[in-house]
C-alpha cells in the first residue's frame, strides 16, 4: 500500500536507491481509498518518491497500461515504482503481450488549441471526459497521459505550455506532486503560460466513497470543467458558452468580457 510504503522511506533511501538496486515497487492503494479512511489514503507518494535520486515513478491511466509498465519495470534499471489505484480499471482490454514502453516519454491523447490538460494515473480518464465536456463550451482542450513523473516529459511540458493555459489532474496532494513536477519544468523552460493545479488539497481526507470524496477534493469531471473554465475567464476574458440552441448568435463563437 501506498500508506504504508511510508513507514519504509528510509529503507527505500538507503537500502534501494543509494545503492542503485533495480527494485520493482508495486504501489498500490494511491490515491484515494475510500471507506479505509484517512490512515489508508495513498496521496503522499509522489511528493516522497519523486524526491528520491535514481528513482523513477509512473502510473497507469488504465489496467492495459499496468501491464506495460510491469514489463518495462523490470526491464529497467535502479529503482522503479509504479503506483495505482485500490479497485478495477476502467475496463480496457489487457494486451497478450505486453510493449516495452519509452521511460519518460508521454501519450497524447487528443489535441487541442486553448487548453492542454496533463494527467496521470486515474486523472487521465477524468481528463478524457473534462476535454469532451470542455468542448461543447467552446474550448477546445488536448489530453496528455504523462505516464511519467518522473522522469517528466519535458518536451511533452514544453509543447503543453503554447496553449493559454495548463492544467495538471493528480489524485495525491498538491504539494511536491506531479503539478509541482510540471511547475518546475515550466520553469526551467522560461514559461510564464499560467497553471492550474488540481489536485488533493492540503488537510486529511475522510472515509467515504472514493466517488463522493473525489467530489469532495474537486477531482471529478464537471469540478474540473468548471475549475477550467473559470480559470481561462481569469487568463483572457473566454467565457462558458450557452448551449448551441440558445446562442444568439447561431453557431459557437468564443466570446470574451466586455473590454477584452
Amino acid at each position: 500500500y501506498s500508506t504504508f510504503l511510508q513507514r519504509a522511506y528510509d529503507q527505500l533511501v538507503m537500502d534501494v536507491a543509494l545503492q542503485g538496486l533495480h527494485v520493482v515497487f508495486c504501489v498500490d492503494r494511491a490515491g484515494l481509498v475510500g471507506e479505509d479512511g484517512p490512515t489508508h489514503h495513498g496521496v503522499f507518494d509522489l511528493t516522497y518518491l519523486r524526491s528520491v535520486p535514481n528513482m523513477t515513478v509512473m502510473a497507469p491511466a488504465d489496467e492495459a497500461e499496468l501491464v506495460d509498465m510491469l514489463h518495462t519495470a523490470l526491464k529497467a534499471e535502479g529503482p522503479v515504482a509504479i503506483r495505482y489505484p485500490r479497485g478495477t480499471g476502467p475496463g480496457v482490454p489487457v494486451p497478450n503481450t505486453p510493449r516495452l514502453l519509452e521511460v519518460g516519454a508521454a501519450q497524447l491523447r487528443r489535441d487541442g488549441t486553448d487548453v492542454s490538460i496533463l494527467a496521470v494515473g486515474r486523472m487521465v480518464q477524468v481528463a478524457d471526459k473534462v476535454a469532451e465536456m470542455l468542448s461543447t463550451d467552446g474550448v477546445s482542450a488536448s489530453v496528455v497521459n504523462m505516464r511519467w513523473v518522473k522522469p517528466l516529459d519535458m518536451e511533452a511540458v514544453a509543447r503543453a505550455s503554447e496553449r493559454r493555459l495548463v492544467v495538471t489532474l493528480e489524485e495525491n496532494t498538491g504539494l511536491g506532486g506531479f503539478g509541482a513536477a510540471v511547475l518546475e519544468a515550466l520553469s526551467d523552460l522560461g514559461s510564464t503560460t499560467p497553471v492550474l493545479r488540481l489536485a488533493i488539497p492540503d488537510c486529511f481526507v475522510t472515509h467515504g466513497a472514493t466517488s463522493r470524496l473525489l467530489g469532495d477534493v474537486g477531482l471529478t469531471p464537471e469540478a474540473v470543467r468548471g475549475a477550467v473554465l473559470g480559470r481561462l475567464m481569469d487568463v483572457d476574458g473566454i467565457s462558458p458558452l450557452p448551449a448551441e440552441e440558445d446562442a444568439p448568435d447561431g453557431p459557437r463563437s468564443r466570446r470574451r468580457r466586455p473590454g477584452r
